[in-house]
């Protein structure tokens, strides 16, 4: 189901409506999760991580309450250019998936934190092709690598996990390589600071970020890393 249906469906119901002025959970609850056992060596400069888990405007929006991101900005990844655009992407027939493209800081935050931050928090990780109310291909679990030291942290996270039978069902998140990402069209940047009462947002989305500040308090920070910050509002 595209998310345009999903929100015309949800605007007429007057009782789902109700519920969505006071968020109580998300579409899919957050887990408690071990830290990563192998992490990626301590560097310096700004890095790049790339991952999808679903729609990206809860993926972004819980990464700009992340502390040691520089940036975080919704596009698409595992496509080519030619048919990166949202209507298309929505197809679900390009390969694209909704990707979040996260520059961080790994003197704050290891790489091992986001991807700790990203199954716990900000997506289902046992749900294939995908997250909530969406579904389609564009919607999957993918990490997308940007080095093989990446590559190996990502697959020896998911081995613990699956070994200690953290989630009911096993992982399905892909692990490969990234080729290329495309930004997101500039109406879908910010798109949770800048609409958190819209339905879908509010039921969805900011619920991940309200899990980020109870159990990931020491990485949570309160003023958004935003894409365009003028065009915040409080």
């Amino acid at each position: 189901m595209r998310r345009s249906t999903l929100l015309s469906m949800l605007a007429a119901t007057t009782a789902l409506t109700l519920a969505f002025a006071v968020p109580s959970r998300a579409a899919e609850e957050a887990v408690v999760i071990p830290t990563p056992a192998v992490d990626a060596a301590p560097t310096s400069g700004i890095q790049t991580a790339v991952v999808a888990g679903g729609c990206f405007w809860g993926v972004q929006g819980v990464f700009q309450h992340t502390a040691g991101i520089v940036n975080a900005v919704s596009g698409y990844a595992g496509g080519t250019k030619a048919t990166a655009d949202y209507q298309t992407v929505s197809t679900g027939t390009t390969g694209h998936a909704e990707s979040v493209e996260i520059k961080y800081d790994p003197k704050k935050i290891s790489y091992g934190k986001i991807l700790q931050i990203y199954f716990s928090v900000v997506h289902d990780p046992t749900q294939l092709n995908r997250q909530g109310p969406d579904v389609g291909t564009q919607y999957r679990s993918a990490i997308f690598t940007t080095s093989e030291e990446q590559k190996k942290v990502a697959e020896a996270y998911i081995a613990q996990l699956n070994d200690a039978k953290v989630f009911k069902k096993p992982i399905v998140t892909k692990v490969g390589a990234l080729e290329a990402f495309y930004p997101a069209e500039a109406y879908h940047q910010d798109y949770l600071t800048l609409h958190p009462h819209q339905p879908y947002i509010a039921y969805n989305d900011i619920p991940k970020v309200e899990n980020l500040k109870k159990l990931f308090a020491d990485n949570y920070v309160e003023k958004p890393t935003l894409v365009n910050a003028s065009k915040a509002t409080n």
